[in-house]
This record gives structure tokens, C-alpha cells and sequence, in this order.
């Protein structure tokens, strides 16, 4: 999923694995910043099964890539 990231649409969801190597970061960071307010919150997709809504995560990237 992570390579084919850019062909994603914004409603699709991705896993905490491509949410990891997007930023760069470790699991624990991830919900680290999702507690922060720096990663957007992710949406339980079933009861096994969370998932990050792709259009936030481009808008959270994007937000971040002006900060720096």
C-alpha cells in the first residue's frame, strides 16, 4: 500500500505500517502524535481492525512538510 500510496483515493484507509514508514516513525510514536493532535485520529474499521483515512494523512503530511 505505501507504494501505491499517490494512487490511493482520500476515502481509502491504510494500516499502522504505512502510516509508519510515511512518517518515518515507530508504532508507539505513531499514537503518540495521534494523541498529540499531529497524526490524525484513525476510525475502527471493525473490531480487529483500525484504519487512517488517506485524504487526512495528506493534509497531516502536508501541514508538516510547510512546518519544516
Amino acid at each position: 500500500a505505501l507504494k501505491d500510496f499517490d494512487q490511493l483515493p482520500n476515502s481509502a484507509y491504510v494500516r499502522i505500517p504505512v502510516v509508519q514508514r510515511l512518517y518515518g516513525i515507530s508504532t508507539a510514536s505513531v499514537w503518540r502524535g495521534v494523541k498529540k493532535g499531529t497524526i490524525p485520529e484513525p476510525k475502527k474499521l471493525s473490531v480487529r481492525c483500525t484504519g487512517w483515512n488517506v485524504g487526512l494523512i495528506r493534509v497531516a503530511l502536508a501541514a508538516k512538510a510547510v512546518q519544516s
